[in-house]
């Protein structure tokens, strides 16, 4: 009898941590300031990943995305990816003209007919010769910064190598995806109140049956 007593009361304990803990999970859910990695854990699907490696992956295919226009993943992961894609288009949108444009002067070397730069003697040295411009550039007001921080957060840098000289780090171009979102997608979008992508099936995959899709932007 006395062994039962205290088997029912390790019971009890054991269903009052339970519960402590999916307390403590609903509070993350309810409140960002929690645990970063708590937050995902709850609003994300595991993907067959750890925690890290799910965060790279849907962060390098949500880059992919907007870079490429659409990309083909399983199913599963498309879901994922529309759940992060969408809130950033949204944001893109409302802050695509939340800059003013002010006129800064900059040194640029001075090149001659052939594209290349022109050289000038300075204390028995050749250097370039630089020439100042005046230029128009747009500067975020406070809530456009913050949003672009944001997005920095998600998105991975993009290196644009030519074809034809792929070899040539020279030629290489740095692309600025979130220019491309506050430029491009912000005003594509900004009438459109969500369902910005769409999922079309082209099958299952051999070895585990996962269904392949196309997400694209609409």
């Amino acid at each position: 009898m006395d062994g039962a007593i205290m088997h029912h009361g390790n019971n009890n304990k054991h269903h009052k941590n339970k519960t402590k803990a999916h307390f403590v999970m609903y509070q993350c859910r309810r409140n960002p300031a929690n645990e970063k990695g708590i937050i995902i854990m709850a609003m994300y699907r595991k993907l067959g990943k750890a925690t890290k490696p799910r965060r790279a992956l849907l962060r390098n295919q949500v880059t992919a995305l907007l870079y490429n226009g659409k990309i083909v993943t399983t199913e599963a992961r498309a879901k994922e990816i529309k759940k992060i894609v969408e809130p950033m288009i949204t944001l893109a949108a409302k802050e695509k003209d939340n800059f003013e444009t002010v006129t800064v002067e900059a040194k640029v070397p001075e090149k001659d007919k052939d594209g290349r730069r022109v050289k000038e003697v300075v204390d028995g040295k050749k250097v370039t010769k630089f020439t100042t411009v005046k230029k128009e550039i747009k500067k975020d007001m406070p809530s456009r910064m913050h949003a672009r921080r944001q997005l920095l957060k998600t998105l991975y840098p993009v290196v644009e190598v030519p074809t034809e000289n792929a070899g040539r780090k020279k030629n290489t171009k740095n692309v600025d995806l979130v220019a491309k979102l506050f430029d491009e997608y912000g005003p594509k979008y900004a009438d459109r109140k969500g369902g910005y992508t769409r999922m079309i099936k082209i099958g299952q995959r051999k070895g585990d049956a996962a269904m392949m899709v196309v997400l694209e932007l609409v």
